[in-house]
């Protein structure tokens, strides 16, 4: 008989057993129980009826689907208002609006660079980051994470090679904040771009949760690009690229996940157009995110759990291996408490975690009855 060609799959299937890093997908019901720390919503909008009809309203004005690419029939008024909007709420001059967050960093990592160019890229970045220098046949260095010195040095081992040095502005895995103004200092001593990617920045950093650009004065300027997603403080889905006006333009032409992508859904752009508009409305929410991660890290800490001092949203809380990880996340589910669990290979220095995302909306009873049940569920060592 001829030979199985997914034989190894099972191998691969085993090795994955073997070592507690098998994933499984978990349906959710329309309504839950489970207090939910796990999830990105970080202002708690994804449910704020006001979200949830202005994307109802948005399919029935212009359908469920975009229909086709943006440069084809997928552009609708309803995106170009979102990208009007969205640069200038964070300080840019153009942006872009993309299908997914992943798809805008691909955009923008691969047009911005190119084969006979360098990309100096932070060790932590998000793994969409790591497929973009993949894909995009430039020469990239792998710098120590959130080491401006590093980057300073990497650029001037390369004395006239058009360069881009790219890092996530919150990391997602233990929620600490690149340091943006010594990357972009060192970017323009050597003439290179910086690209940030501030997924986890917007709506929580900055003026207003204008994002961690704005925070650390470096949005709109014109050797800096942006990207983020639609997905996390703004409760919808979707990515953007924002940026000089130009760049913009050169991502139209030739960034090939936008080109060759369906547009973003009505829906969902509506749902972020309103999320925007009230996020303008109601600024506090995004020290409020900030302030229920810091009370979250300190009751854990206090507990002698060790936990990463957040920066933005993301409290991670270290596990002593991949399976008690997995074990600690499950106690918490059976307890009513709903956490991330990070092990590897997506946690890039191999320490495995579970990782709390703070909520604007979550009541101090809220806060403190995961805490406790964070803390009671604890494994030993």
């Amino acid at each position: 008989m001829p030979q199985d060609p997914f034989d190894w799959i099972d191998d691969e299937a085993r090795r994955r057993a073997h070592a507690g890093l098998v994933r499984t997908l978990r349906p959710r019901a329309a309504e839950s129980e489970l207090l939910d720390l796990a999830g990105n919503d970080y202002l708690g909008l994804t449910r704020r009826p006001e979200i949830t009809e202005a994307a109802a309203a948005a399919a029935r004005r212009w359908g469920a689907g975009s229909t086709g690419s943006r440069l084809v029939t997928g552009s609708t008024a309803l995106h170009a208002e979102l990208e009007r909007e969205l640069a200038a709420f964070c300080g840019f001059e153009a942006a872009l609006v993309l299908s997914s967050g992943y798809a805008a960093n691909l955009a923008a990592v691969t047009t911005l660079s190119g084969r006979g160019s360098l990309i100096v890229s932070d060790a932590g970045n998000h793994a969409s980051i790591v497929d973009g220098c993949r894909l995009s046949r430039a020469e990239t260095a792998i710098v120590p994470h959130a080491d401006v010195e590093a980057v300073r040095k990497t650029l001037d081992a390369h004395p006239g090679q058009r360069a881009l040095a790219v890092t996530d502005s919150v990391f997602s895995v233990d929620g600490d904040a690149a340091p943006l103004p010594g990357f972009a200092e060192a970017c323009r001593a050597h003439g290179a771009a910086l690209l940030v990617d501030d997924a986890h920045g917007l709506g929580v950093l900055g003026e207003g949760g204008r994002g961690a650009l704005d925070a650390a004065g470096i949005a709109g300027d014109p050797d800096v690009v942006a990207t983020l997603t639609l997905s996390k403080s703004l409760g919808s889905q979707g990515g953007a690229v924002l940026g000089p006006a130009r760049v913009i333009d050169h991502l139209v032409n030739t960034a090939r996940t936008f080109i060759f992508d369906t547009g973003l859904a009505p829906a969902a752009a509506g749902a972020a157009l309103a999320s925007l508009r009230l996020l303008g409305r109601e600024p506090a929410l995004a020290g409020r995110a900030r302030a229920v991660a810091v009370t979250l890290h300190r009751g854990l800490t206090e507990a002698g759990l060790t936990a990463v001092r957040p920066d933005a949203a993301v409290v991670s809380v270290r596990a002593p291996s991949p399976e008690a990880a997995l074990r600690w996340a499950a106690d918490c589910r059976a307890a009513g408490l709903a956490v991330g669990c990070f092990r590897p290979p997506s946690v890039p220095d191999g320490i495995s975690r579970i990782r709390l995302t703070a909520r604007a909306d979550l009541t101090e009873q809220q806060v403190g009855t995961a805490i406790a049940t964070i803390i009671r569920t604890a494994p030993a060592g």
